[in-house]
């Protein structure tokens, strides 16, 4: 079976799901990308580590890291092998230096794992062909500079009165007070948002 690596490229606001996210994946040779519909609560454990946030407690998925370190276990990769009715089943490998051991997890589970254990992940052709999209770079850059009306893809920009819109008056100083507050309340949706903010200052 011929594997496909992909990467995190990021997660945005559904616009076809109320309160659910597209974490969006990509290959890591190619153009084409895989949107998957996630819940808030794994959306929100993926952001935490893509944006480099220390939580001053350990969230579940940092638990299992923390737990299979303990006991020398380490995930070697993240396979999403089944498209079924939208669906995407992942299985995770793991070794404990004396066996391989194959295990069932919704894909949301597996990327935040992978995320921590720093480990690749992986598709099929198959899948590719089914599910995967290629945006025109073209296209792409004139929707950001018309700010034309978004569509109902995963992938488009989120609608106006977004959250955290609220956060684009304060100054970067105010916005990173906010931010370690934010994260010593254990509050990571709100430092999620913050951060989001602060990135898109900085791509400005």
């Amino acid at each position: 079976m011929d594997k496909i690596r992909l990467n995190v490229l990021g997660i945005s606001y559904s616009q076809t799901q109320s309160g659910a996210y597209a974490l969006v994946l990509t290959e890591e040779h190619g153009d084409r990308r895989i949107p998957i519909i996630i819940g808030g609560f794994e959306a929100q454990a993926i952001a935490i580590q893509l944006e480099g946030l220390s939580p001053p407690r350990p969230l579940t998925h940092d638990l299992f890291l923390n737990f299979a370190t303990a006991f020398n276990i380490t995930l070697t990769e993240v396979n999403i092998y089944r498209l079924e009715e939208g669906v995407f089943y992942s299985k995770l490998i793991c070794v404990n230096g004396e066996r391989e051991v194959t295990i069932d997890a919704r894909t949301s589970d597996a990327i935040a794992l992978a995320l921590r254990f720093k480990c690749p992940i992986f598709t099929t052709e198959k899948i590719m062909s089914q599910s995967g999209i290629v945006l025109d770079a073209e296209n792409e850059a004139d929707e950001e500079i018309t700010d034309k009306k978004p569509s109902h893809s995963p992938l488009d920009k989120p609608p106006p009165h977004k959250p955290g819109d609220e956060f684009k008056e304060y100054t970067v100083q105010e916005l990173k007070k906010m931010l370690d507050e934010a994260v010593k309340k254990e509050n990571y949706e709100k430092a999620s948002l913050i951060r989001d903010e602060m990135n898109r200052r900085k791509k400005a």
